[in-house]
């Protein structure tokens, strides 16, 4: 007699992971679904089952309100006014006289259409896909659940709390009692409490339009409503372009020639550089703050200097930095590719001691200091598609190629850790790419003990590359953290940069075989903490002293190598 095996939780969690890429891919090839329809039931499902920790209670009947803030931060505003939704290439629409709506934690350009169609342009590869279809298809769960609480059965009507809000949502300001009124017949919407509400009622919000969050609800639930007393569905499409343009690198050779281009020019090809993906200041302010703003902080260490330069209010100091960094051999480089990848070149031959805090050798000729070479943020596969076409030789005109002298890739961004908390390090071993068991292991020139006696937890091991930051729930990150691949946390980008690395050095040759490598990250959450995922807000001031020891330390090698 045969034994039944029963699936574990993580089990069924990766099969439903698979199952959402598979039929992402379907419906793309496809051309076009409808998201409330047959072609879109695999997707609900699939999430439905996998209940990923950043979308909370998206399996249950009451509305999901931490998910949802996370989800609208990553989307155009006014998308859930919108019945059709297209995803396009890069198609001119910033020529014309659209005005881009860029999404406040996602860099995408977006456009309204019409009353009832928004237009999202794919620039950054198949993970931008991923990334919205999964967010779509939450927005659509959250609106389904908003009409079913709402009609009344057999009748096509629906409960005096819609009508109470709908009138609400058509003054064009509400008095303090008003809101609150308004408010009440929402919470009964959603199925939750007043106080709920009023909790997130503030993260909506905008000066524009302070009562955002009942015009959200009501439009979410308005839709599914229509589509489902008239059937008339909402439509995602995909452009011919998109389909016909999509894995052929074609952004990321664009914004690699126009970087190539600026270092011949300036005369810096054949020199030595050492790139650094990370944000777009910490390296210029590790480089010149301390010096450039004695006056301003005569007695304070780094880290307070740099928590002063990442607040908002002082752009004067900022400026301040930046102008010193251009007047001592930075060249910005503005993205004009669609990659939304901006970049800083740093000749370090121009640095003196007086505005500079790192010093090389005294022995090392000025020809050859080498070139800091830093990009902004890759998201998902385009990390892939940036940095292999970087490393590639340059082609000038009929010249023979000009192979670059990479000396040193490093690697900062932030990530989920599986054991610690906000701001914690973790130094990866290897990359594992989720479903599958490709792993990367490399030598990292950044070690645990580079960043011990900081008061920051340190973990050392592999790291899981995702295949999407929203897909993951806690059964499936336990299985991560407990079995013998001794996972530390998961980013989404690692085994896309260090997959370009290895066949550029060494399958295809155009790099140096003994490029060296570093990889550091920080933690952005705990998604096995409930209240510690993404959904749960920013880093804020958390970040910055991660963000510099890592920084440092980076430089640190490079000015000694």
């Amino acid at each position: 007699m045969s034994k039944t095996t029963n699936t574990t939780r993580a089990q069924e969690s990766t099969n439903a992971i698979e199952r959402l890429y598979i039929t992402m891919r379907h419906l793309f090839n496809r051309g076009f679904y409808k998201p409330m329809g047959v072609s879109g039931e695999t997707l609900r499902n699939a999430l439905l089952q996998l209940r990923p920790e950043i979308y909370g209670t998206i399996a249950e009947e009451k509305a999901e309100l931490s998910g949802l803030i996370y989800v609208l931060e990553r989307l155009p505003e006014g998308i859930e006014q919108c019945r059709f939704i297209n995803l396009t290439s890069d198609e001119g629409y910033g020529k014309s006289h659209f005005e881009a709506i860029v999404p406040p934690k996602r860099r995408r350009n977006c456009y309204r259409i019409d009353d009832e169609q928004m237009n999202i342009e794919i620039t950054r590869g198949r993970s931008d896909i991923y990334d919205i279809l999964t967010h779509l298809t939450f927005l659509f769960i959250e609106s389904y659940k908003i009409a079913t609480r709402v009609i009344i059965e057999d009748t096509g009507t629906t409960i005096r709390d819609w009508g109470k809000l709908e009138n609400a949502i058509s003054k064009s300001k509400l008095t303090q009692a008003e809101r609150e009124i308004a408010i009440i017949h929402t919470a009964n919407i959603l199925g939750r409490s007043f106080a709920e509400i009023i909790e997130v009622y503030e993260k909506f919000a905008t000066k524009k339009n302070p009562d955002r969050f009942l015009k959200i609800i009501y439009w979410l639930g308005k839709l599914a409503i229509e589509e489902e007393l008239t059937g008339d569905k909402r439509a995602i499409t995909f452009t011919p372009l998109l389909r016909e343009r999509l894995g052929h690198h074609i952004h990321g050779e664009r914004w690699s020639d126009a970087i190539k281009e600026t270092l011949n020019t300036a005369g810096l090809l054949d020199r030595p550089i050492h790139i650094i993906s990370a944000n777009m200041h910490s390296v210029m302010n590790s480089l010149f703050a301390r010096k450039a703003l004695k006056k301003e902080f005569p007695n304070n260490d780094s880290l307070e200097i740099y928590e002063k330069l990442s607040s908002s209010e002082n752009s004067a100091l900022r400026n301040k930095v930046t102008a010193v960094a251009v007047k001592n051999g930075m060249i910005a480089i503005d993205d004009v590719s669609g990659t939304n990848i901006d970049v800083q070149i740093f000749d370090t031959a121009k640095f003196t001691d007086d505005v500079c805090s790192y010093a090389f050798s005294k022995d090392i000729p000025g020809e050859k200091k080498p070139i800091i070479f830093v990009m902004d943020y890759a998201f998902g596969e385009q990390a892939y598609e940036t940095i292999d076409e970087l490393l590639k030789p340059y082609k000038v005109k009929k010249n023979q190629p000009v192979f670059i002298d990479v000396h040193s890739i490093s690697i900062m961004g932030k990530a989920g850790i599986l054991e610690g908390g906000k701001g914690d390090l973790m130094i990866p071993t290897a990359h594992v790419f989720e479903g599958t068991a490709d792993n990367y292991p490399f030598k990292n020139e950044l070690t645990a003990d580079d960043f011990t006696g900081n008061g920051l937890k340190v973990l050392e091991g592999a790291m899981i590359t995702v295949l999407g930051t929203s897909l993951q729930n806690k059964d499936i990150l336990k299985f991560f953290h407990a079995s013998t691949w001794n996972v530390i946390g998961l980013e989404m980008e690692g085994v896309h940069y260090q997959k370009a690395i290895q066949s550029a050095s060494k399958v295809r040759k155009s790099i140096r075989e003994d490029v060296k490598v570093r990889y550091a990250y920080y933690a952005s959450d705990n998604p096995l903490e409930t209240g510690s995922t993404l959904a749960s807000g920013g880093l804020g001031t958390t970040g910055v002293k991660p963000t510099y020891l890592i920084t440092d330390k980076i430089l640190e090698q490079i000015f000694k190598s």
